[in-house]
Parts: structure tokens; sequence; C-alpha cells
């Protein structure tokens, strides 16, 4: 049951005296101390109003050996320190006894900033812009499926409505559930710019306002953890696995990504060639030069690879246009403030945190290094021959999620950006997942072997 919600004033600069005058006044009985782990969990430490005071004071302690990448038991004590700036209340329950949200970085026990926590990665990164004169704005788009329950309410991967491309009702079956994601997102903060039906059945998209790199990957935390909330409202089950459904369209996460200084776009140019300064071009030439070092992170999944093949839509192929969208960077039309890449690449299993870091850290080297951007490349590159990709310079993405991690291990500026924890973390989980998946027997291979051989 939704209900109407307070609206929470902007709390950037505001102390803890400023929150705990402000959950008393809210009724609020129960808080939420949100983090995420190194595979993009949404993790939480549940308190009562009788801990906000030391909650907010940043002296909650949860064991860090028990969730994925972090410590090791005998170092495992950590500490949440809540972003004032992200407070929030969930806009479903009993108003008379409300729940809010902070997001936490993850601090160890002598208060000094965890290395393995992905928030921190980021904003090392978004540091290090700033030092350059930078700071990044980002827009994130991300997929979903809604699936009916089967009857012991597990989820099924049988589709709610068999929809298309901004269908609507009766064929769009998701109307209502997309409204209550929609509501309950302007309740807590958000501003929702568009929602629809997205190509494949029971695929839906809402797309909100871009921002800082910071509250882009906190906003993208907060979305997947209401879509979920609200698709089980209504009986039924939200998924953001990149490809649930053979011979159907994946779900993307397209990153809609620029630089500012102060208040102009680092990436417009009115009198260069196609409108776009130096910095965008080195820039595109970064993202460039690391797109097979960043895939292990913006597509983290064995299913991820099953989405970046031809045909669906996805990209496969290092390049970039103007004009279409089969190269994994694609310059939209807008000029002016709005000038922007958008990374057609990642998909919505990513850890937020970690993908805005990565393609930030690898557009910053392009800058540094001066990164050759190359050609535009405005054919539909999905129908060249491998000849004619060669002749352009165009190289192909990891094919699975082994050849990923390999690529990730030898990027450098990849690898510093997420700091040596967060790597050696991440590579063991994924070399451990790929390993699992590589042992399985599938349906395909008995259909296409039991009785041949």
């Amino acid at each position: 049951m939704t209900h109407s919600t307070p609206v929470i004033p902007d709390l950037h600069g505001a102390t803890v005296k400023d929150v705990l005058a402000l959950a008393r006044s809210l009724n609020l009985r129960f808080l939420r101390l949100q983090f995420t782990d190194i595979l993009g969990v949404n993790k939480n430490v549940e308190i009562p109003a009788s801990q906000f005071e030391k909650a907010l004071a940043g002296d909650i302690m949860f064991d860090g050996s028990s969730i994925e990448g972090f410590v090791r038991i005998e170092e495992s004590d950590m500490l949440l320190a809540p972003d004032l700036a992200t407070f929030r209340i969930f806009p479903w329950g009993d108003p008379e006894h409300r729940v809010g949200r902070l997001i936490c970085d993850v601090n160890r026990a002598d208060g000094s900033p965890f290395d393995g926590d992905p928030r921190g990665a980021l904003k090392r990164v978004i540091a290090d812009a700033r030092s350059m004169g930078y700071t990044m704005n980002a827009g994130m788009e991300a997929e979903f499926f809604m699936f009916k329950r089967g009857p012991n309410g597990e989820t099924t991967t049988q589709t709610h409505d068999v929809g298309a491309y901004f269908d609507l009702a009766p064929v769009d079956l998701g109307e209502e559930a997309r409204r209550a994601v929609v509501h309950d997102l302007e309740q807590m903060g958000f501003e929702v710019e568009a929602a629809h039906h997205e190509v494949a059945h029971g695929q839906h998209e809402i797309d909100f306002r871009f921002a800082d790199a910071l509250t882009t990957a906190d906003n993208i935390a907060t979305f997947r953890f209401v879509v979920k909330v609200v698709a089980q409202r209504f009986g039924l089950a939200a998924s953001f696995m990149p490809k649930p459904i053979f011979g159907q369209h994946g779900s993307g996460m397209h990153t809609h990504q620029s630089l500012f200084r102060g208040k102009e776009n680092a990436f417009w140019d009115a009198k260069a060639q196609w409108e776009l300064s130096e910095t965008a071009l080195h820039y595109i030439g970064g993202l460039l030069r690391h797109a097979r070092g960043c895939c292990a992170i913006t597509n983290p999944l064995v299913n991820s690879y099953k989405r970046l093949v031809p045909g669906y839509e996805a990209p496969v192929n290092v390049a970039w246009s103007m004009r279409n969208r089969s190269p994994m960077l694609r310059i939209p039309e807008r000029r002016g403030l709005g000038t922007r890449v958008e990374h057609r690449v990642p998909d919505p299993s990513a850890n937020p945190y970690l993908a805005l870091a990565v393609m930030l850290a690898a557009g910053l080297d392009g800058i540094r290094t001066k990164a050759d951007h190359r050609e535009p490349v405005n054919e539909n590159i999905w129908e060249m021959s491998h000849r004619e990709k060669r002749r352009l310079r165009i190289d192909d993405l990891p094919k699975d999620l082994n050849e990923a991690c390999d690529d990730l291990e030898r990027d450098d500026v990849i690898t510093a950006a997420l700091g040596e924890h967060i790597t050696s973390h991440f590579l063991a989980a994924k070399r451990q997942e790929w390993r699992e998946y590589s042992m399985q027997v599938s349906q395909w291979e008995l259909d296409a072997y039991l009785a041949k051989y």
C-alpha cells in the first residue's frame, strides 16, 4: 500500500541535528542503512528510532566478512557512514510508522575509508576528475522485465504481456505497475521523464533526469529496489537480468555521460567539426581504448554476453557514431549543454558505482593522453564483413565473461581506478562464476548431441 509521502527538503549541507529533527517530525520508526557489495547487490542494516543518533554519527557496525568480496573473518568489523543528503522516506507502509533510508559509505573500524567499497571507488575517480577541472553528469537507462510468478511464488520467464516497443493497453499489461513505480520514485524525489514498454515482451524502461555521477549511481541502486518492490505488489517478479529469454531483445543500461567545467559543457565546441570539443574526442578515444578492459565491470554476468550478440540492437563492436546505434558509442544530436556520449554496452546487472567509475576513468585517461578518437562509423557495423571492420580499426567486444576478465586484468588504468582490493575480489568471484557455468550441461547440448553421438 502506498501513501502520500512528505516532501524531503534538499539536505546537501545538512547536519546530523537537522536530519534527526526531520526524522522526529515525520514519525520515522525505522531507518535502513543501505550500501552495496562489490557485485552491486543492495544490502542494508535496519535500525529502530532509538539508534538513529548512533547511526547518523557513523557508529553502526556490521560484519563485513559475510558480504561478498569485502574482508576476511579476522578483519570483519565495518562501520556504516551515512551520506545525510541521501535521506529519503519509503512511500509504502504505515504513515504513522514510516521507514526511511540513508545510503552509506563503508569505513573500517578505525573510521578510514574501506578500499573495497564500490561507492568509495566512484568517489575516488570523481575526485580525480575534479583535480582536472571536470565534473561528470550521467544518466542511466536501466531496462527490466516483469514476469509472472509460479504457483509457489517462484519467478518464471513467462512474461505478463506480449507487448512491443511503445505499445499501450490492452497489449501492454504493465501500464499500472509502471505507473506505480513512477509514483513511488516521484515520492522519493526522482524527476521521472518518461516510461514506456520496450522491444521485448514484458520489457520496460523508466527514464529519470540525469545528475552528477554519484547521485546517478545512488539513484540506480534505489531504482532497482523500488521496481522489485512494486512488481511484487502486483503479483509479478521484476528482473534486471540482461538476457532472460532466448530470441528476445536483452536489457541494456545505456549510459549518457558528459563532463562540465563549472556550468559549461566541456564536450561542446560550436566551431569544431561535429560541434564536439577536443576534450570530447579524447574522452571518446579513452572509452574506445579501454572498452574491452571495462567490459567485465559494465557487463558482469555470464548471461551478459548473450545480450551482446548481433541481431538484437546491442553493440558488439568498439566504435562510435552519430547516426546509428550499432557501435558501442553514439553521440545524440543535441548540442550545447546537452552534448553527451551515450555508451550502449552496459547492462542493468552492473554495479552502477563501479560501472560509472571505470567509464569515467577510461575517458579521463583519454583526455590525459590525448587518445586517438578514430573516425566515426556511420554505416551499419552489423552488416560489415570482417575485412571491412579491420580496415576501419573496429575491434570486437569480449565474447564471454572469461575473455572480459582477462581484458580487465590486463588494463592497468581500469584496475587502478578500481583499486587492488576490488579488482582481486571481483575477478575471483567472476572466475568462479565462469568455472561453475562451464561445468553445466545445457538443454541445447542435450538436444544437439545426446542422440547423435
